[in-house]
């Protein structure tokens, strides 16, 4: 079984974490599935970009991205090259190391007003 390790968050992930998960789970499910709340506005419909995550080990053996996604990781704060979104990434049989940024760009949550009535 594979091997995630994720970085210090300050909020999601203040010390780190590291777990096993099986092939074929996304990396957003695999990180919801320990106790890691990375946002995912759309549901995990590749329709956003909040549950972008940098891959720094394991990157290659992820799933190939599709043009979708790459058109969605150009609006992603803190884009790399070796930057998914997690709820497309597939878990092959390689160990992974993600970061999960700093920021991420919310647009219903960065205008919500406290005042509005929902």
């Amino acid at each position: 079984m594979p091997i995630i390790t994720v970085l210090p968050h300050d909020q999601l992930c203040p010390k780190g974490a590291t777990f096993e998960v099986d092939t074929g789970i996304t990396v957003c499910d695999a990180l919801l599935n320990h106790d890691i709340a990375i946002e995912h506005a759309c549901e995990k419909s590749c329709a956003c970009t909040t549950c972008h995550v940098i891959v720094r080990q394991g990157f290659n053996s992820l799933t190939p991205s599709e043009e979708e996604e790459d058109d969605l990781l150009d609006k992603a704060w803190g884009l790399t090259s070796v930057s998914r979104l997690s709820c497309q990434a597939v878990v092959a049989a390689a160990d992974l190391t993600v970061e999960i940024p700093k920021y991420t760009i919310n647009h219903a949550r960065e205008h919500y007003d406290k005042d509005w009535d929902i």
